[in-house]
């Protein structure tokens, strides 16, 4: 008999590692669910997954504004090249039981069954593949707002990834993610952050904060477990709930959003040089306008849409810059607005050098 050799099981795929790089440059803090979701696409690739069902099940709990859609959209991104290739069903749409025709079309006999084109049809899960990535991600957004006839219809899908439609077609969601997100637990996770508007503490309260984190995780999971029956949640292959936003997150997360900006820009100026640069001041004030524990990133975004692009428009609207100008964004003295300054555009310097020299 050969020598053992103690393998490291810790160790990842190259490929894991590379799309949770890529999935975290889109998403902030929120390692755990990119994990999940990185290792149940590496199983895929493997052949690993569990045969006659989903290649995974999550369900993403938290606080609005915690990243639960955005990691999905992440997700496609980083796979298949486009945030909006996926399968997403709002279920505040499902609230009643007869609505659930627009999901799986209507039976034979029933008026306008040949009309009916059902949303979750093979052909619509399989649109987004292509010759290198074979796979399908859908998203039930707020799942907590479905009707029980949407949980019931769930059920079949996570378990055996198979949906039988209205004309009793099937439809295979064996190449296919299945993410569930909800806030529920939302108020009362909101409720145990310090009120410095979410920020992460002093180093020396680490132990304090790891703590609460705990205490969230119990809050959703508990949630859950009041909505939602047994069987629904013993089909679920990971249950994630989402870490608040600290100071350190929001501020990597204002880097994202001002580099959109900027590709705004640039999408709007064609080929020409049009640029911003914001300041430290300027930094600080949107983090500040834009943090509330209530609404997670999305105030910060709205807070950079009110304070940034829209005045921004206003400039571009009235001729005060223009393409090719660089532009310099600061704090204001009323710490309620930003100032912006504009530097001679580069084209206008090469102009004016050639005016000089002749």
């Amino acid at each position: 008999m050969g020598r053992l050799v103690l393998l490291d099981t810790a160790k990842a795929g190259r490929k894991l590692e590379d799309l949770e790089r890529r999935i975290c440059s889109l998403v902030v803090g929120q390692d755990e669910a990119v994990h999940s979701i990185a290792t149940a696409y590496q199983s895929h690739l493997l052949g690993m997954s569990p045969a006659g069902r989903p290649i995974a099940n999550f369900l993403f709990l938290g606080p609005t504004g915690s990243g639960k859609t955005r990691i999905v959209e992440a997700t496609a991104q980083s796979l298949l090249n486009d945030p909006k290739a996926m399968i997403k069903i709002d279920c505040a749409e499902y609230q009643h039981s007869h609505e659930i025709a627009k999901l799986v079309g209507s039976p034979p006999g029933y008026l306008g069954h040949r009309e009916t084109h059902p949303l979750l049809s093979q052909d619509a899960v399989n649109r987004h593949h292509t010759d290198k990535v074979k796979l399908s991600l859908v998203l039930f957004d707020e799942i907590e707002k479905a009707s029980d006839s949407l949980w019931n219809l769930l059920l079949g899908i996570l378990d055996k990834g198979i949906l039988t439609l209205g004309d009793n077609r099937q439809v295979d969601f064996s190449a296919a993610m299945i993410f569930l997100t909800s806030n529920l637990g939302a108020s009362e996770m909101c409720a145990l952050q310090t009120p410095q508007l979410g920020f992460s503490p002093a180093p020396d309260q680490d132990g304090i904060h790891a703590g609460q984190e705990a205490r969230m995780s119990r809050i959703g999971i508990a949630a859950a477990r009041r909505k939602f029956t047994p069987e629904f949640i013993n089909r679920l292959d990971k249950i994630v709930v989402f870490k608040p936003l600290g100071k350190k997150e929001l501020d990597r997360i204002l880097d994202i959003e001002l580099e959109i900006v900027q590709q705004r820009l640039q999408a709007a100026g064609a080929n020409e040089h049009f640029e911003i640069h914001v300041a430290e001041g300027a930094r600080q004030l949107l983090l500040t306008e834009g943090t509330d524990t209530r609404y997670g990133a999305r105030h910060l975004k709205r807070a950079i849409e009110r304070l940034l692009v829209q005045p921004l428009s206003n400039l571009m609207a009235s001729g005060q810059i223009q393409r090719g100008d660089y532009i310099h964004v600061s704090g204001g003295d009323d710490s309620t607005s930003l100032l912006f300054f504009r530097e001679v555009a580069w084209r206008d310097n090469r102009s004016l050098s050639s005016s000089l020299a002749a």
